[in-house]
Formats: structure tokens, C-alpha cells, sequence
């Protein structure tokens, strides 16, 4: 049993007309190659100084944003690349004059892999909006739209956008019917965008059209669309949802497009030329960014992901790129590579058992963790991680489906599972977390406190070296 849509006289393709013709709707453009693009082909390693001088190109494209921000490229920065992620910021800002820029932001998660107490979120995207983000891109990994409430009032209350972010995925519990009533709170909430992301292209292009044609007949704002190449069918999937009438697509530069990337930019440039939905964009000006990009993938060659082609049966297993490679990469290290496709097979029995959370993060790495706990062991749930008992125990928020009736024993929980939103059972953290950082002379503004208190073990060293105490 999978995704249901359905397909009616109504919602079916309605134009006599040949695909693309008809009233001029130009389709928004949203670049990706400072976030999901080198974070999906090149480890989120590329540093600030190496993007700098193609940025005002970028900026004469005619983008409606650019995502340059969020993820995990706040953490890489702390962690990987020694730079501070707010004075990244600060640059791209100054060199973007004429295209918005937008960060993908956790949720309650914020930019890291815990959920943080409200003051921090709330006072993380004042942080965030000050300087220089103008469109939130905000999503929960289980599509717990309480999980998003505090961060989408804060950025309404900065005066920014917010593109609210669903995780489509396939499952018996994951319906049309479902997604448009996520669609729907969020309208209520004050989202300016619904955005869908298909996060690991396992889904038909007739299936998009049909999602994208339901949420358009019962909501009033724009819907946007992101996906990503792993599963083959991305180039068709983007053309039938704008067939359906999305606003916006996310795209990347060639160069750091397909694989476990998203669709090249030039690739709708060239298409939608002279239709409908034409961008109007200056292909040989795309090609002078795609050269310089086509260099720096040369020099980060050592982190370039290793997935090539396309993985036809991502549909049926639903894993995302990334994370199989993390599952590969981890067997490999353990000599256990033959043990794949047992491992495989319990992905689903787990995330099943777990109520078929999507494969984002942090659930991917959850369910992928005791997938492998359970075939290594010899027996299912025989140990579980912390975050496991946590997901039981409803602090991560409200699962999808039910969680089964053996994980929930398994699980052993000590006390009643959590119903409420779960950030509204933490403690405020932000002017403790101040004062820590401050009193160890860690920091010399906010955003070094911030940093601190999203990531203290690595951001104790880093914000060191930064004021010359190491």
C-alpha cells in the first residue's frame, strides 16, 4: 500500500492546449548551491572565501532567492571549516543586492539534532533575520506542525516569509488528503508558501501533479516544489508540477546538480524557453557560474559524493541518498557490506514499527541505526538507542501513524509518553546559555552565544581560537 491519490475529471490535466502555452506565468527560480547543493555533493565543505567571487554573478540571474544557509551548514562551519557561520551570513548578505536570501531552519531543532527550549528559537531568528535572512524555509522531520509553531511566529514577528516545509514521502498513512490538511494548519499558522519537498525522488510525476492540483483547489497560497535527482525521475516530476501550477522550484547549478543533488537550473531555463512559464533567464550568463563551480567541484573532488546514475528502485525502498550512503560507509568500516540487503529489508520493518516517519533527518539516521542494531544482533530491538526511547516516548512530537504495540514494550518507557508539543516542556534556555558563554569569555556578541549554546562541545574550541584564547 502506498501513497493514494486520486484522479478524477477534476484534478486530471484540463488544457487543450500544447503543454506550455497559454497566459505568460513565469516560473520562480530558487537557487540552491550555497546549501542543499554542495551540502548534497560535497559534504557542506566548501568555505566562504571560495564562494565570494561568484556571488554578484548569482545575484544578476533574476533568482527569487537563493538558499544559502541552514542545514548543516551552520554545524560544518563550527565543526569542519573553523569559519563563523554568522559572518558567512553577513557576506552573503553584502554581496546579494538584489535577490532575497532563505535558510532551511529544523523546526524546533533549529539548525542541530535536538529540539532547544522556545527563547532560543525565538531569539536564534531574530539572530537569523538581523543578519540577512529574508524566507524561512521551516520544517519538522515528522511533519508535527506543532513542532514549527514558535519558529514561524518568530519569523512572521521579524516581518520575514516563511515557506512552510512538508516532507512528502509514501506510506499507507501518508494520503493526499493528509498532506493537504498539514497544508492547511500551516495556512492558519501564517505561512506565506506551503513547500513540498520530495526528498529522495520516489515519487511518480503523475503523483505530484495530482498533490500539487488538490492543494491548489483548497488553498489560496502559493505552493513550491523541491526534490532531488537520486530516484531518476526529478527533470519529470519539476514539468508536471508545473504543469499543476506551482510558483516556485528549486534548482541547482549544474555543476552541483543530479545525483543525490537537485535538477540543473539549465535545464529549465532552456525548457521553459518561449512557454508559458518562462523564467527568462541568460543562459550564457548560467554558463560563466556553472564554469566557475565546474573548478571548485575539481578541488573538493576528495568529498564529492560517490553516487553516480540513478537508484530505480528508491520508489520501493524510499531511502534517501545520503543516508544510504551513510548505511554503506558504516558497514564497510564494521566488513559487514554483505549484510545490505537484510539491512534494507528491516528499514522498512522499523520505520514501519515507527509509524513511518519520512526518512529526514533526524528519523533517517534513527531508523537506519536500529535497522542495523537488529540484523547485526541477531534479534530485533534486543538494545535501543536514547533517541529511539525518545521518538517512543513522544518527545520528538507526534508520529505519523501508530507506533507498534512491540517497539512500545521494547521500549520499557518509565514514565507516560509525552502528548503535548514538546518544546513547551523545556525549560528557557537563552539567557543562561548567555551568561555560561559570556562568563567563560567565549562570547563577544549574541551570535557567539547562540553559537555556543547550539553546539557547545565544538563551538567551546571554536569561538576560543576565535577570540585568541587557544
Amino acid at each position: 500500500m502506498g501513497f493514494r491519490f486520486f484522479l478524477s475529471k477534476e484534478n486530471g490535466p484540463q488544457e487543450e492546449k500544447p503543454y506550455g502555452q497559454g497566459p505568460a506565468r513565469p516560473v520562480g527560480i530558487v537557487n540552491v548551491d550555497l546549501r542543499d547543493g554542495q551540502q548534497s555533493l560535497l559534504a557542506t565543505r566548501v568555505s566562504t572565501e571560495e564562494f565570494v567571487p561568484i556571488l554578484e554573478r548569482m545575484d544578476q540571474v533574476g533568482y527569487q532567492a537563493i538558499e544559502c544557509w541552514g542545514g548543516a551548514t551552520f554545524d560544518a562551519c563550527v565543526r569542519f571549516l573553523s569559519e563563523d557561520p554568522w559572518e558567512r551570513l553577513r557576506t552573503f548578505k553584502a554581496h546579494f543586492k538584489k535577490t532575497p536570501l532563505r535558510m532551511l531552519l529544523r523546526g524546533q531543532n533549529l539548525v542541530g539534532y535536538q529540539q532547544y527550549p522556545d527563547d532560543v528559537v525565538e531569539k536564534f531568528v531574530e539572530l537569523a533575520a538581523k543578519n540577512g535572512i529574508d524566507i524561512f524555509e521551516i520544517f519538522d522531520g515528522m511533519n508535527d506542525v506543532r513542532n514549527t509553531e514558535v519558529a514561524v511566529r518568530a519569523a512572521k514577528k521579524q516581518g520575514k516569509k516563511v515557506a512552510a516545509c512538508l516532507a512528502v514521502c509514501q506510506s499507507p498513512v501518508h494520503t493526499a488528503e493528509r498532506y493537504v490538511e498539514y497544508a492547511k494548519e500551516y495556512a492558519g499558522l501564517g505561512a506565506d508558501m506551503i513547500y513540498l519537498e520530495d526528498m529522495a525522488g520516489m515519487f511518480r510525476p503523475n503523483q505530484i501533479f495530482e498533490l500539487v492540483t488538490a492543494m491548489r483547489k483548497q488553498l489560496s497560497i502559493p505552493i513550491h516544489f523541491h526534490g532531488h535527482c537520486a530516484g531518476g525521475m526529478m527533470d519529470l516530476e519539476y514539468w508536471e508540477a508545473i504543469r499543476a501550477g506551482v510558483a516556485t522550484i528549486d534548482v541547482a547549478t549544474s555543476a552541483l546538480a543530479w545525483g543525490t543533488s537537485l535538477p540543473p537550473v539549465e535545464t529549465f531555463a532552456s525548457a521553459l524557453k518561449g512557454t508559458c512559464f518562462d523564467p527568462g533567464f541568460d543562459l550564457d550568463l548560467l554558463k560563466e557560474i556553472n564554469d566557475y563551480f565546474l573548478e571548485l567541484r575539481k578541488k573538493h573532488s576528495d568529498t564529492l559524493s560517490a553516487f553516480v546514475g540513478v537508484d530505480s528502485g528508491i520508489s520501493q525502498h524510499q531511502i534517501p541518498g545520503g543516508m544510504m550512503s551513510n548505511l554503506e560507509s558504516q558497514l564497510k568500516e564494521m566488513k559487514a557490506e554483505n549484510r545490505m540487503p537484510e539491512i534494507l529489508e528491516e528499514v522498512h520493518r522499523v520505520r514501519a514499527d515507527m509509524g513511518y516517519p519520512p526518512l529526514a533527518t533526524p528519523f533517517a539516521q534513527m531508523v537506519g541505526s536500529q535497522a542495523t542494531f537488529n540484523v547485526l544482533m541477531g534479534e530485533r530491538y534486543k538494545i535501543l538507542s536514547k533517541e529511539l526511547k525518545a521518538y517512543v516516548g513522544g518527545k520528538y512530537g507526534r508520529s505519523p501513524g501508530p507506533i507498534s504495540q512491540e517497539l512500545v514494550q521494547k521500549a520499557a518507557l518509565t514514565e507516560p509518553p509525552v502528548t503535548q508539543r514538546p518544546g513547551a516542556l523545556l525549560e528557557p534556555g537563552w539567557e543562561k546559555g548567555k551568561t555560561e558563554a559570556y562568563g567563560k569569555g567565549l562570547a563577544a556578541c549574541e551570535e557567539d552565544a547562540m553559537t555556543y549554546i547550539l553546539f557547545p562541545a565544538v563551538a567551546e574550541p571554536f569561538l576560543k581560537r576565535k577570540r585568541g584564547l587557544a
